[in-house]
């Protein structure tokens, strides 16, 4: 008896420390993005990457129970693992990345969180190696300076429970920098939000970045 009480007593206090909140997350990402919360995929940018100038904001709102780990994979367009677009034309080039998101109590519109330097972001896919690839008249992926870097997604890096603890911290840029462009201004941003990226806006191609909203 003593044990079943004890039991029921625990389980009781664990239901009182979750609190659901209903959660409106704003996102903009140069070019593709998808977000969970918890291991949970909660939205995915329905523009696909392979859709030139696919930038796009999006809101949804969706149901956690806090604290909640809020993991995104945000993705640069490039044709292949030279981290280059348009390749073969005159306008070949490395692309640039962005990232911007805000996540509010649904009822009340209050900023829970937001892309700042406080968040983790790691580099999955670097590339070129030197700028110069964007130069080359016939690039080839993984010689010379068209090397990259690849890094297969850890497991479960959208679960709460993992440790991102050696993460790199996520990199701040200027408007000015990063040149946001469609669907940005459809939405009113937070001061406290900030562009974030890896350290290069044109060689950093995919990311995974994790933050956590506890109240």
């Amino acid at each position: 008896m003593r044990f079943i009480l004890a039991v029921t007593t625990a389980l009781a206090a664990c239901a009182a420390q979750a609190e659901t909140r209903d959660i409106t997350a704003d996102i903009w990402v140069d070019n593709w993005f998808t977000v969970y919360a918890n291991g949970e995929m909660v939205m995915e940018d329905p523009v696909s990457i392979t859709i030139e100038r696919s930038f796009n904001a999006e809101t949804e709102t969706f149901s956690v129970d806090l604290p909640v780990v809020i993991a995104i994979q945000a993705k640069d367009f490039k044709e292949n693992e030279s981290g280059l677009e348009y390749i073969g034309t005159g306008r070949q080039q490395m692309g640039d990345g962005g990232m911007i998101a805000q996540f509010k109590d649904a009822p009340t519109g209050n900023i829970l969180a937001v892309t700042d330097a406080s968040m983790k972001c790691l580099v999955v896919q670097h590339a070129p190696i030197e700028p110069s690839c964007e130069d080359e008249t016939n690039p080839v992926a993984g010689e010379g300076a068209c090397g990259f870097i690849a890094t297969d997604l850890p497991a479960d890096w959208t679960s709460p429970e993992f440790d991102d603890s050696d993460w790199p911290a996520a990199i701040v840029h200027s408007a000015a920098d990063v040149g946001p462009k469609d669907g940005y201004d459809e939405i009113t941003w937070d001061d406290s939000a900030e562009l974030v990226w890896g350290e290069s806006l044109k060689q950093d191609n995919t990311l995974l970045c994790r933050l956590t909203i506890s109240e």
